[in-house]
Order: C-alpha cells, then structure tokens, then sequence
C-alpha cells in the first residue's frame, strides 16, 4: 500500500498516468500537455492509439516518463492477431507502456482458455513494453472480476486495471477485489474512470489498494494533494 507520509508533491506525480482523450488528440495539444506531463512528474503520458507515440517519445526524451498507448479502445473486442500487430506496432513506434483492453463477451462465455491465451500472446508481443489488461469491471460481477485479475497474474502482465474511462468507472468494493485478488503476485492494480469528485475519489482510491489512477485530470487531482491532507483523506506528510 502506498504509504503517502513519505512522499512529497513530486513523488505522488508517479501515482498518476496523465490520459489525453481523442477530442484533445492534435499535435499541438499532445506536444503541449507532454510539458505538463514533465512538470507534473506523472508515471506515463497516455493516449488511446499508437498514432502519437514518436511524437511522445521525442518530447519526453531524457525524462523518465513513460510512453503510454492503448491497445484494442475502447470495447477489446479485435481478434488477439489483431491486438497483438497494433501492440508491436506501438511499440516499434516509441510506446514503452501499454493498456490493452479484455473482452468482455469471453469472459462472459466463461472462455477462460482463451482469454489467457490471448493474454499471454500480449505479453509476448509487447516484449520490453510495460503491459496493462483493462476489465472494464462495470460490465463484471464480482466474480469475474476476480477471475480476470487471477488470468492477468497467471499470464505474468504488469498491471490489472479497472477501467478504460469511457464508461463508468469502478466501485471501492471491486477495486478491493482486484486489490485482495492480486495480492502477493507481481501484478499491480491501476484504477481509470475516476468520476466526480475526482480528487477524493482518486486518493480514496490510491488509499484502498490501487497503486495508479489514470485519468485526464491528473494535474487537478495532484494539485489539490495539500487539501486532501488538510482534510484527512491523506496522512499529513511526515518526511
């Protein structure tokens, strides 16, 4: 669990990928919000295509912020062939991390053969890249939702992550699933879809066990750390 009485204002930057909507998606805006992305200190720059990753990649240069890409946006309903070219394809294009997108209707034709097949071909194509699965866990039950995390664990990828944001976003109580589901594995929990109000939410989420929050707003949400610890909903910074 994150432990926010060791880290300052710089340090939560890294508990946050800075998402850009495909409204925003001009070169322009993309070179633009890259520098915020820098001052911010975020863990990854992400957008749902590959299209902008050499963009990115060259304004991020020399930082250590990561490339981020989606694969399969929004509903992960392309064939793992077709999953499995535009993650290579992100890749060779400058992307260092990748959040790809389950489908839903295998697992809910219990096809669980499948779909760590395909979970496992991901990996395998994304080589050096960071690898992310979205469950999209407001179309999941409880259930589900567990067995995803356990897939995801078992075909060894980097993070489980609650959401793509373009529907609702996770309960407190399926993120604990994913939380309880993933612990003791080397697998990480990312919370998206982070809904009004934004802040709290994030911080409680951060707080129940997820260790990443992507969202569009994360420059607002990290600004306002100061009042969340003014508040109680994050220990007071202790050094």
């Amino acid at each position: 669990m994150i432990d926010f009485s060791k880290m300052t204002k710089k340090d939560v930057g890294k508990c946050f990928d800075y998402f850009i909507g495909p409204k925003d998606t001009t070169e322009a805006i993309i070179r633009k919000e890259c520098k915020t992305a820098i001052e911010y200190n975020v863990k990854a720059f992400c957008f749902s295509s590959s299209i902008w990753s050499s963009v990115v990649a060259e304004e991020l240069k020399g930082t250590d912020i990561l490339v981020g890409a989606g694969i399969g946006f929004p509903f992960g309903q392309q064939t793992s062939a077709v999953k499995c070219f535009e993650t290579e394809e992100a890749v060779r294009m400058g992307a260092t991390v990748l959040d790809n997108v389950m489908n839903v209707g295998l697992m809910k034709d219990k096809k669980y053969d499948q779909i760590l097949q395909e979970f496992k071909d991901y990996k395998k194509a994304a080589g050096p890249a960071i690898t992310k699965m979205i469950l999209e866990v407001c179309m999941l039950t409880d259930e589900e939702i567990r067995i995803g995390c356990e897939l995801i664990a078992e075909a060894g990828l980097d993070w489980a992550k609650s959401s793509t944001g373009q529907w609702e976003g996770p309960t407190m109580e399926q993120v604990r699933i994913m939380a309880k589901t993933l612990e003791g594995s080397d697998t990480k929990v990312k919370v998206s879809g982070v809904k009004f109000p934004r802040a709290q939410n994030a911080y409680c989420f951060l707080m129940g066990g997820a260790e990443l929050i992507g969202t569009r707003q994360a420059p607002q949400i990290i600004d306002s750390l100061d009042m969340m610890r003014e508040i109680g909903v994050v220990p007071k910074y202790e050094g």
